[in-house]
């Protein structure tokens, strides 16, 4: 008898972290499978989190395909579900079904230069081929990161960025100058254009509010990026999960199955409504 492929499968909450406190609230969620089973995912696809009585939602995967001990999820407190989530502990139960959408051709990158660009909750969606990248570091080029969000106290994943920053380029920046900040004080796409990364044999991801990837497409188009070198994801309403309701449809496309990871050279040709 085929499994019911709405019926999701239960996880432990093994560790919870607050990375933003405040009017919009982001923590990361790991947890593990209580029984063995044939989930695996790759980089960039996703994955519908429940909460008993709450409802489902869905939510980028955060960690590497090449992490087996865990599942990540990093998540901004927004509705119903979100917010039941953050209000979860560790040892609770919660549902996970997925993985669900295509995902970033990593293998296709090696031997490139890869440029990361996130703005806020944006780094969750690429962290996790970003840190893939980084576990196969021999099989890639100069590795960069630039992102920033609208403070400092709004920047995810602060711990790890330190540490990041012996690893690879680290750019930060934020959108008003804050006392005893020393980086870049400007929005993201400014902070492209100051940092200038070459598009010669390079690929460029990107995530985050959808003016701030409107204007960092601009920017690299700009340093001379062409359409194919440019990779974001499209965060579009996902209801099911596998292309059945109708809710984040562009035209034809089905965002939880034909997306949410897309090439600007892909992502032109779609209807102008996105």
């Amino acid at each position: 008898m085929n499994e019911n492929i709405y019926i999701p499968k239960l996880a432990k909450i093994i560790k919870i972290k607050e990375e933003v406190s405040g009017s919009r609230p982001i923590k990361t969620f790991r947890t593990q499978f209580i029984e063995k089973n044939s989930f695996s995912h790759q980089c960039g696809q996703c994955a519908m989190l429940s909460v008993l009585g709450k409802g489902e939602s869905m939510i980028s995967i955060s960690s590497s395909p090449l992490e087996k001990d865990f599942l990540q999820f990093s998540i901004l407190k927004m509705g119903r579900v979100t917010s039941a989530l953050h209000e979860t502990e560790v040892g609770e139960t919660i549902g996970i079904r997925g993985p669900y959408g295509n995902n970033f051709p990593i293998e296709n990158w090696k031997g490139k230069n890869l440029i990361f660009i996130g703005g806020g909750i944006g780094l969750a969606p690429i962290w996790s081929v970003l840190h893939t990248a980084l576990k196969k570091k021999e099989d890639y080029g100069k590795l960069t990161l630039i992102y920033g969000a609208r403070t400092s106290k709004d920047l995810v994943f602060k711990e790890e960025l330190e540490k990041l920053n012996k690893k690879m380029n680290v750019h930060l920046s934020v959108d008003v100058e804050e006392k005893d900040w020393k980086e870049y004080v400007g929005f993201v796409p400014q902070n492209v254009t100051d940092k200038k990364p070459s598009p010669d044999n390079s690929i460029s991801i990107t995530c985050g509010p959808p003016i701030m990837i409107k204007f960092v497409i601009k920017a690299l188009e700009e340093l001379g990026f062409k359409d194919g070198q440019i990779y974001t994801t499209v965060e579009n309403k996902m209801k099911c999960g596998i292309g059945k309701c109708g809710r984040c449809n562009i035209g034809k496309h089905y965002i939880c199955k034909d997306g949410p990871v897309y090439s600007w050279a892909e992502l032109k040709t779609l209807p102008q409504e996105y």
